[in-house]
């Protein structure tokens, strides 16, 4: 019979304990290797394993005097150890451990359990081999999620997007005009470089120009460029960014911005296909593909005589619309996700994920702003969370509304079905774990894991917080 595989773990000490080597040789006689074993104070970013790497963690809390809890409660270099994306932590204590306060904030906060050592071990067998099993499990909402991208640098896999991925591979095999509607913050300019880069034009130049963020008196020679001596000031030649984008894409941004001098002037490239410099009197041939893109309602800027009508059409020959996303159902908590990982480095000790209310919140909200919004949101909760995971309030949104579009996905539904049953379960009888799992056909570890998933352990502060972490472990005895 072959010899299980040794598995290996990172051991941090926050306060260095002899135990005369009892925690290794337990470790190694259940199978598990110490990889390295660190106080904070020397931790280095290479002692820890790669984000695409999941793992477990051991904290080793021993010997942490009651006085000195909060001061390591508190300490940056720990809890970016410990908010690693790649590892599950399981905590070490002594007995009478669990009943300090700090101490159980920070493991209830940032571990997966724990055990008091010496124990049993076929305790920490299990303890840490589920640790391991949930590092390693996909698809979990606080863990690393996998990015799917149908248009590249969007993350999104609802059906919305999806055919937006479609109808842009097949703009990208034309050569007409492309316009693209949508609200601001929906990654307008996003889908103008995935049509660039899918067309034949892909390895050309790709040049994008808001035309709302640009003077009128300077859009002119900002697009098509001047001759030295052009103006006070022209003292060499400049190439305009049409020229620019000669045998590539030029984008440009905010269209119904664009002053009436220079919707004439681009009209008349559109249909000739070349442009004058400022100042100039050769016509230059120039071949760039126009992707125009607008939060405003182009054609109620025509009918209002703010925007021409015969650039309108000439702009408008595939139009494509952009997605808001209160649309796109489960990638609100996909998007989320990503910007958790994408903006880490921004602050010492990232949360590990968003907490149940925070998804149900981010679900119902209808994101006025889209993605950048959204985006925004995740990065301010980041430095603001208390805990290890972000919460609707972290977020500054409401939670509990309904969601002001009326949709809803399944699995949203899915979720608030199941925290409405828990909640009257627990309403039925007193609060008390036990009968209302025995109700519900479940066992009390499995439903104390449900309340940790809806954060409904957070409404019984009569219960102390040594018995839940027991709750944790399997071994509830009440």
């Amino acid at each position: 019979m072959s010899q299980p595989e040794t598995r290996t773990l990172v051991h941090l000490q926050p306060h260095l304990f002899d135990d005369g080597g009892l925690l290794e040789d337990d470790l190694r006689g259940i199978g598990w290797q110490v990889a390295a074993t660190v106080a904070v104070a020397r931790l280095q970013h290479d002692q820890l394993p790669q984000p695409g790497a999941p793992g477990v963690g051991l904290l080793d809390l021993r010997g942490v005097a009651d006085a000195d809890a909060a001061a390591l409660a508190g300490d940056p270099a720990l809890l970016q150890a410990l908010a690693h994306p790649a590892l599950e932590w399981v905590a070490v204590l002594q007995v009478r451990q669990p009943d300090c306060e700090a101490l159980g904030r920070l493991v209830h906060g940032y571990c997966r359990d724990y055990v008091v050592h010496p124990c049993e071990p076929g305790t920490l067998s299990v303890v840490l081999g589920h640790a391991l099993g949930m590092a390693r499990l996909p698809g979990g909402l606080v863990s690393t999620c996998p990015e799917v991208e149908p248009i590249a640098g969007m993350v999104g896999a609802s059906e919305v997007m999806r055919r937006l991925a479609q109808r842009i591979r097949k703009a990208a095999r034309s050569e007409a005009p492309v316009f693209l509607a949508g609200e601001t913050g929906t990654g307008k300019e996003l889908a103008a470089a995935a049509i660039h880069r899918q067309s034949r034009r892909g390895g050309m130049p790709f040049v994008a120009i808001n035309c709302g963020a640009i003077p009128h008196s300077l859009m002119q020679s900002e697009l098509f460029g001047y001759e030295r001596g052009a103006f006070t000031g022209a003292v060499q030649r400049k190439l305009g960014r049409v020229e620019q984008a000669d045998g590539g894409t030029l984008f440009l941004d905010e269209i119904a911005d664009l002053p009436m001098e220079s919707q004439s002037a681009l009209l008349r490239f559109l249909e000739e296909g070349s442009i004058e410099r400022l100042g100039g009197r050769e016509s230059i041939r120039v071949d760039a593909r126009i992707v125009s893109a607008t939060h405003v309602d182009l054609q109620a800027a025509v009918a209002e005589g703010r925007f021409r009508a015969d650039l309108y059409h000439r702009l408008r020959v595939i139009e494509l619309r952009m997605p808001a996303l209160r649309e796109r159902g489960g990638d609100i908590a996909m998007i989320a996700q990503h910007a958790l990982q994408r903006h880490a480095g921004e602050v010492p000790s990232r949360p590990k994920g968003f907490k149940a209310c925070a998804l149900r919140a981010m679900q119902g909200y209808p994101w006025p702003g889209n993605v950048r919004e959204l985006i925004n949101r995740v990065r301010e909760a980041m430095v603001m969370a208390e805990g290890c995971y972000i919460s609707a309030r972290d977020l500054q949104l409401e939670d509990g509304e309904p969601p002001p579009c009326g949709g809803v996905t399944i699995e949203l539904a899915r979720r608030e079905g199941e925290r409405a049953a828990i909640e009257r379960a627990l309403a039925r009888n007193d609060q008390r774990v036990g009968p209302a799992a025995d109700e519900l056909g479940i066992s009390r570890v499995t439903l104390y894991r449900l309340m940790l998933r809806h954060g409904l352990h957070e409404a019984r502060p009569e219960a102390r917080w040594s018995r839940l972490a027991v709750v944790k472990g399997g071994r509830e005895k009440a």
